[in-house]
């Protein structure tokens, strides 16, 4: 599903708590966030937090939603170029260091294992999954033309391993890890270039 563009517009202090508490996210934990330290941050008053989201929870959850729209928008627009798809694999791994560095993958992980013990947040977190799957799918189905895959590669299966290996390596990179994934990008590319020189008339 694409992600929406019927966006309702927030008030100036609803966006200063969400780039408040977009910026705790990336510094500590879910847990070690509260509603005092939020409204700090935004310079605003406590109360303006529950007023405007509820809870904690759920500001959380529209800092994940909010961030994701950003960058699903990036991914299409960069998807809807005419270059070939190879390119638009590189691109997409720059993507993901500039996420990474950015703090969206740390957030996205922060929220999924707050939903791990709230079962009513599920269905927004697998929204946001749901999303990415979208984006990919789109992108898949057309390279899959483009280079004559037809049924070797099922694109529902490159989707899915596509979304755990890439959330695997955030995961990994996230703790300090990166034991392989050089090798792997490397040999995901050298199948890519044989597919770009097996679909080249």
């Amino acid at each position: 599903m694409e992600a929406s563009s019927q966006t309702p517009r927030r008030s100036p202090t609803a966006e200063a708590f969400l780039d408040a508490a977009e910026r705790l996210l990336v510094e500590v934990s879910h847990a070690g966030i509260t509603t005092r330290r939020v409204a700090a941050e935004a310079r605003a008053n406590q109360g303006l937090v529950h007023y405007y989201f509820g809870s904690i929870d759920e500001l959380f959850v529209q800092v994940l939603e909010r961030f994701t729209e950003r960058l699903v928008a990036r991914q299409r627009e960069m998807y809807a170029t005419d270059a070939p798809f190879i390119e638009n694999w590189r691109t997409a791994w720059r993507f993901q260091e500039e996420d990474l560095e950015a703090g969206y993958s740390k957030i996205w992980m922060e929220l999924q294992a707050l939903s791990w013990s709230r079962p009513d947040l599920r269905p927004r977190i697998a929204q946001v999954n749901a999303e990415w799957r979208a984006v990919l799918r789109e992108a898949y189905e057309r390279a899959a033309e483009d280079y004559g895959l037809g049924d070797e590669f099922p694109v529902d299966a490159l989707v899915a391993m596509t979304m755990t290996f890439g959330q695997g390596f955030a995961l990994e990179r996230l703790e300090g890890i990166d034991e392989g994934h050089g090798e792997m990008l490397d040999w995901i590319e050298h199948w890519l270039e044989s597919l770009e020189e097996r679909s080249t008339p």
